[in-house]
C-alpha cells in the first residue's frame, strides 16, 4: 500500500489538534510517572494552599506556552532531525502539564483564564523563532529553558515548606527543562543578542505576573 507522504495541511492540522487537547483536554506524553503521586499529601493552611495553588498554575501555564512554543518552531523546523527534537521535547513538556493540572486540582484551584492567550503568543513567537532559522530557534529554546529554570528556581524557594508534593513536580520540571537547555546547546544552538533575552524576560515577567492571580 502506498504511503500518502504528510503536507502542510496535515502539519497544520496537526498543530491544531495539538492545542484543543493543551487547552481543553489532555495531552499525550511519555508516560512517566507522576513524581508527587508517592509523597503524602500535607495538612496546609488556606494561606498556604493560595500560595501554592498560585505558584503552581503560573508553571501550568509556562507549559501551556512551552508546548506552543515547540508546536510553532517544529512546524517551521527545517530539519527534520530538528523537527523531531522539538516534538520530543513537546512531548516531555505534556509530561509536566499534565502533573500541574493534577497538582492544582489537589489543591483546589484552576488553570490560568488566559491559557489561550498564552498559547497563541508563545505559538507565533516559536513559528517566528523557527522560520529564523534552526540554529536560531534551537537558540531561543536554550534561552527558554533557561530562564524557565530560573522560575523554577525561585518558586521552588516560595513554596510553603510542607508542601512536599509541589515541590517534588517542580524539581523533577527543573531537571527536565536543564536537559532540554544542554540538548540544544549540543545540537547547534545559536546565542541570542542580549535585547532578545531581554525581551523575553519581560514578556515571561508579564505572564508569571498575571498567571499567578487569574
Amino acid at each position: 500500500m502506498e504511503i500518502r507522504e504528510e503536507t502542510s495541511i496535515d502539519r497544520m492540522l496537526a498543530g491544531f489538534d495539538q492545542a484543543l487537547r493543551t487547552l481543553f483536554g489532555r495531552p499525550a506524553g511519555t508516560g512517566r510517572a507522576d513524581p508527587a503521586e508517592d509523597i503524602e499529601e500535607a495538612a496546609l493552611s488556606p494561606a498556604e494552599r493560595r500560595r501554592a495553588g498560585g505558584l503552581v498554575r503560573v508553571d501550568h501555564a509556562g507549559e501551556v506556552c512551552a508546548q506552543a512554543l515547540y508546536q510553532g518552531q517544529a512546524l517551521a523546523a527545517r530539519s527534520p532531525a530538528v523537527g523531531a527534537a522539538l516534538q520530543r521535547a513537546a512531548q516531555e513538556e505534556n509530561d509536566h502539564l499534565e502533573w500541574c493540572a493534577r497538582r492544582l486540582e489537589a489543591l483546589g484551584t484552576h488553570p490560568s483564564r488566559l491559557n489561550p492567550l498564552w498559547y497563541a503568543g508563545s505559538f507565533a513567537i516559536g513559528a517566528l523563532a523557527g522560520a529564523a532559522g534552526d540554529r536560531w530557534s534551537l537558540g531561543f529554546v536554550a534561552e527558554t529553558e533557561r530562564q524557565v529554570g530560573a522560575h523554577l528556581d525561585g518558586h521552588l524557594q516560595r513554596l510553603p515548606e510542607a508542601d512536599r508534593r509541589s515541590r517534588a513536580l517542580l524539581e523533577q520540571m527543573r531537571r527536565d527543562e536543564a536537559h532540554h537547555a544542554t540538548v540544544a546547546v549540543e545540537s547547534g544552538a545559536a546565542p541570542l543578542p542580549a535585547p532578545v533575552r531581554t525581551l523575553m524576560a519581560l514578556a515571561s515577567r508579564v505572564m508569571t505576573t498575571t498567571a499567578y492571580w487569574v
